[in-house]
């Protein structure tokens, strides 16, 4: 039998209290998969006296990191505290001193990866010891394993995804009950699918980090979440719900990265995708990601993008993976990438657009729009009017595909037409 890879586990909260569960569970078979034992020696937690989800032995727990990160015995660190209060820290100098001692890394933390992935990837290639974070991007659904290597002989053209689960259940609640968004967030914090502090979900932040982290290895550049351009869900009203549904597409936030001869998009946004789209048939709390490689084709990926149990699973399958790498004394570190790409600026991106105006019912006010549009080169693909004999009647239009710049100055130009009450949103159409 072969000697045990140690283990020390940061956190024991939702992800590492799934972590642990699945270790105890499922103990014979990664024995088997990781080529001999693998063991908890130690985890840190910020209140040994409180009462835990899964029966940890007493002597395992330490408040004091250094106990796993002095510890000569320990060969994986799995990082799972998170970020508290929107800060990196501690989690990122945990990360880096662990790898700094020769210690391989698991992690599940998209916001420092996100922020700090370049320098910590660096410090791992360095120091030849692996950073594991299959875990950090859509729980359980084992896309950047997949990315990594099952891709690799792809250039990846484009990937398309719903990569935050809160906003999709929302959104799904929305089209199906026509809910506004005050009352479904209200609902999903009641379900457990919101935070108290729901910003960084529905202001489309969660996706960024995530799109960032996936575009960086899917482009095989650096791409600084700074540089998603990035929007959120709370502006999506039920009457863009039923036009969207009328026009024969649904809303989802999507995260989309594609790749140019020189440069690379990035960004997060409400989308109305085709219902005959594959991701327009992934609801609640359920993610996907569309992925579109120059040899494989299109593929897409479907399951449950958090949650104990699914986050856990990519967590203990890193494990396992650094645990074969240590015994086969191989690194696990990768290759440097090619370069970087300049990212296109929201101006430089081309997409088609549902523009829902708000206007005074009066003979002329559609050619004075179609006017706008047509001299900025927008061309309408449709128009739905709504109303007769109110202030204000929606007018609703879907452009063709039109480079964003124009779409700006057309929307300036029509919000200043004195029969325009308001241009009450614009979103973003794909995957037509």
């Amino acid at each position: 039998m072969h000697s045990p890879v140690r283990i020390g586990i940061m956190g024991l909260g939702t992800v590492g209290s799934g972590v642990f569960e699945i270790m105890v569970k499922n103990s014979e078979q990664l024995t088997r998969r990781a080529g001999g034992p693998v063991e908890i020696k130690r985890v840190l937690v910020r209140d040994i006296r409180k009462s835990r989800r899964v029966p940890v032995a007493p002597e395992w727990l330490t408040t004091d990191a250094s106990e796993l990160l002095d510890d000569p015995e320990i060969d994986i660190i799995v990082e799972l505290i998170g970020c508290p209060g929107g800060s990196v820290e501690p989690a990122r100098s945990y990360i880096a001193e662990a790898l700094k001692r020769g210690k391989h890394v698991v992690t599940a933390n998209k916001e420092v990866l996100a922020k700090h992935g370049r320098e910590l990837l660096e410090l791992a290639r360095e120091r030849r010891v692996g950073l594991y974070y299959e875990a950090a991007v859509a729980g359980g659904i084992p896309i950047i394993k997949s990315i990594k290597e099952c891709l690799v002989a792809n250039q990846i053209q484009a990937l398309m995804g719903i990569i935050n689960g809160t906003t999709n259940y929302m959104l799904t609640k929305m089209a199906h009950e026509g809910g506004r968004f005050e009352e479904v967030l209200k609902e999903a914090q009641e379900m457990g699918y919101a935070e108290a502090d729901p910003t960084s979900d529905v202001e489309g932040n969660d996706a960024a980090y995530k799109l960032a982290i996936l575009a960086s290895l899917a482009f095989e550049t650096d791409v600084a979440v700074e540089e998603v351009y990035c929007e959120g869900i709370t502006r999506v009203t039920p009457e863009d719900m039923a036009y969207a549904d009328e026009l024969g597409y649904v809303i989802k936030l999507l995260a989309i990265a594609k790749a140019h001869e020189d440069a690379i998009e990035a960004r997060v946004h409400p989308t109305m995708v085709p219902k005959d789209h594959p991701l327009a048939a992934v609801n609640d709390v359920f993610n996907a990601i569309f992925v579109q490689g120059d040899a494989v084709g299109e593929l897409m990926f479907y399951g449950r993008g958090a949650g104990k149990l699914p986050t856990g699973s990519a967590v203990v399958a890193d494990i396992v993976e650094a645990a074969q790498n240590i015994r086969r004394g191989v690194n696990g570190w990768l290759a440097r990438g090619a370069g970087s790409k300049r990212i296109l600026s929201p101006l430089e991106i081309v997409s088609s657009y549902y523009v829902h105006t708000k206007v005074v019912d009066s003979p002329g006010v559609l050619a004075q729009i179609a006017q706008a549009f047509g001299d900025n080169g927008v061309s309408i693909g449709s128009v739905i009017q709504k109303g007769e004999r109110q202030d204000p009647v929606s007018l609703v239009f879907v452009t063709h595909k039109v480079l964003e710049r124009n779409m700006q100055a057309a929307l300036k130009r029509i919000a200043a037409l004195p029969a325009v009450r308001s241009v009450a949103n614009v979103i973003r159409v794909e995957g037509e």
